[in-house]
């Protein structure tokens, strides 16, 4: 069983729901209504104690459910009181089970087989905050083991709460990866910095996408969804169209291209194409100077020209990313 929430009129609604299976599909059914309020169904009798009311078991016993303590604990846990919480919080940690037992090979293939690309991308971002998805393929299986043998309901509800510890200015951001909308463009940007792209083919792809995954039957998994963009799905239109990418530092670019400069692994690198004349003039120095540069020094050039350029500066968005795109290339041939 699982707490879902929906809009109803201009008001959320609470639900208690269950994943079953029929047939192929994992579905999911309502079994208790809790209204606008569900912290009226806990009861205190005095002290750090509380309880759920016996009429939500006997909704649930209605459907055959029988339900433990801790499972209706789980439920309603987030509307207990804030002190109580408090108080009990930690002792209520210490009493709860460890899954400690690891993946079979046949249970990581059954991941890796069965959850969804779109589901993979935003665990991996909620988890770990990264654009670049190119490493995905590596995230361990157990990261989407939570979502194994849920419908597509209870999975949606699970990210709608994860989703709530997103600051609003990661909305845009968020939504950007999920949507792997990254690998329409070849820019160097568009993996670190989405916000010097084009804006006008972002926004395009980003609805192409979200019609896609809305028309995708292995997505959905028999779910009723009705005509339209789904419900599900209106709110990243919401996230995208409502916030703007969150303007990063050059610090922060600096210390991304450094990390990714010392991973482990590194691809082959391409063989520079870079016209050593119009990279004089970009960095404001002559072709000879460029020909004799070290490594160490074409960095310096580089940083005091990125600080003139970079947006936040004032500079120019797209200086800024030929700027940074001509680097890497006279790296790869500056020895």
């Amino acid at each position: 069983m699982y707490l879902a929430r929906k809009v109803v009129g201009n008001r959320i609604r609470y639900f208690i729901r269950e994943s079953y299976r029929d047939g192929k599909y994992l579905r999911s059914r309502e079994l208790c209504d809790l209204g606008t309020d569900p912290s009226d169904y806990i009861v205190y009798p005095g002290g750090n104690a509380y309880y759920i009311d016996e009429v939500v078991e006997e909704r649930l016993g209605s459907f055959g459910q029988e339900p433990d303590a801790d499972e209706l604990e789980d439920i309603f846990w987030c509307f207990v009181d804030p002190e109580i919480r408090y108080a009990v919080g930690s002792f209520r940690q210490r009493g709860k089970k460890k899954q400690t037992r690891a993946l079979s090979r046949e249970d990581e293939e059954r991941l890796q087989r069965e959850i969804h690309l779109f589901d993979k991308r935003r665990m991996h971002y909620l988890r770990s905050g990264e654009i670049d998805q190119s490493r995905i393929g590596r995230a361990s299986p157990r990261l989407f083991a939570v979502l194994c043998d849920k419908s597509r309901d209870e999975i949606e509800q699970h990210f709608l709460n994860m989703e709530t510890d997103l600051d609003p200015y990661e909305h845009k951001r968020y939504v950007y990866v999920i949507c792997d909308l990254q690998r329409f463009f070849t820019q160097l940007s568009a993996k670190i910095m989405p916000e010097a792209l084009d804006q006008d083919d972002v926004d395009r792809h980003f609805l192409a996408e979200i019609c896609r995954l809305n028309s995708d039957p292995s997505f959905w998994q028999g779910m009723n969804k009705g005509g339209g963009l789904h419900e599900y799905m209106i709110r990243y239109v919401i996230m995208y169209f409502d916030t703007e990418f969150q303007r990063s530092s050059f610090l922060d670019d600096y210390l991304r291209n450094f990390i990714d400069a010392k991973r482990f692994y590194t691809a082959p690198a391409k063989k520079s194409s870079v016209n050593l004349d119009e990279a004089g003039t970009l960095f404001g120095v002559t072709r000879a100077s460029i020909e004799k540069m070290t490594k160490r020094g074409l960095t310096r050039l580089y940083r005091r020209m990125a600080q003139k350029l970079h947006p936040d500066k004032g500079g120019d968005h797209d200086k800024f990313i030929k700027l940074t795109e001509t680097y890497r290339d006279l790296l790869n041939r500056t020895k």
